[in-house]
């Protein structure tokens, strides 16, 4: 009960800065191609204030284990004086890894090179998702290489809340490979793999450990575990009495804070 109240403190605590909101959609973010199939995944909407500058920026991956899902702004993120940069991506079985995580890295390689003209600040820019989007945003924060192919530094990010993340390899790759999907295993593919000394905030959310999917709030804790020992400062927030899918309103009110505290120096 105490995090149910916390969080909707927090919630009536946030102060809603900007009152009028554009949304433009199914934005390329490739350039157009004879790839029929990355043309049609390859394009974002971006919700934005129109009648406030500087404002931050968060690229919000949707979940569907990797096989399916679309876009959307979550209404927690809606009136919040900030902008919500919503992907498509590319899913599995059509592609396999790493096509998606590929994709999602060019997709934030679009908010950093054009969120000015919007009137965002491209140093105020956040990666969140849920689920699989939170496995997206997992490994774009910790492999620093497919940032990197995009011309971005991870770290120069603002954070990354991933909301219920994969932290081993994701089940949806082990499926591709022909493997058991509830083994776990832990390769190039699994964000603990890549375990580092960060400087961009990491913020870890789950849902209740009783309701949650198989092993994900353990998962979480252990990456919490291995990235505390390389002298980091990573929460991890357990959300009492949710589930897998209602603990992300709950933690888009946590993503809120951290965009609303901004990044420290």
């Amino acid at each position: 009960m105490k995090h149910i109240l916390a969080l909707l403190t927090l919630f009536l605590a946030i102060t809603t800065m900007a009152q009028n909101y554009k949304t433009e959609k199914n934005i390329p973010y490739y350039p157009e191609s004879g790839d029929a199939y990355r043309n049609e995944r390859a394009q974002l909407d971006i919700y934005y204030p129109t009648d406030k500058d500087s404002f931050a920026t968060v690229v919000y991956f949707h979940g569907g284990g990797l096989e399916k899902g679309k876009k959307y702004v979550p209404k927690e993120l809606k009136e919040q004086g900030i902008a919500v940069v919503s992907p498509n991506y590319r899913l599995s079985p059509k592609v396999q890894h790493p096509v998606y995580i590929e994709d999602a890295a060019q997709a934030v390689a679009w908010a950093v090179e054009n969120i000015a003209r919007y009137g965002g600040d491209p140093n105020k820019i956040y990666i969140s998702g849920h689920s699989a989007g939170g496995y997206l945003t997992l490994m774009l924060a910790l492999d620093k290489g497919y940032l990197e192919k995009v011309g971005i530094d991870a770290d120069s990010l603002a954070g990354y809340v991933p909301l219920t993340a994969q932290t081993n390899t994701h089940y949806t790759i082990r499926k591709e490979r022909g493997l058991n999907p509830t083994i776990p295993i832990i390769d190039e593919y699994a964000p603990i793999y890549h375990s580092r000394k960060l400087t961009a905030p990491l913020i870890l959310v789950t849902g209740d450990r009783t309701k949650e999917l198989l092993a994900r709030y353990t998962e979480n804790l252990h990456l919490q575990d291995v990235l505390n020992v390389m002298s980091n400062d990573v929460p991890l927030y357990e959300l009492q009495g949710f589930d897998h899918g209602t603990m992300r309103g709950p933690g888009c009110y946590l993503l809120l804070e951290l965009m609303k505290k901004g990044r420290k120096k």
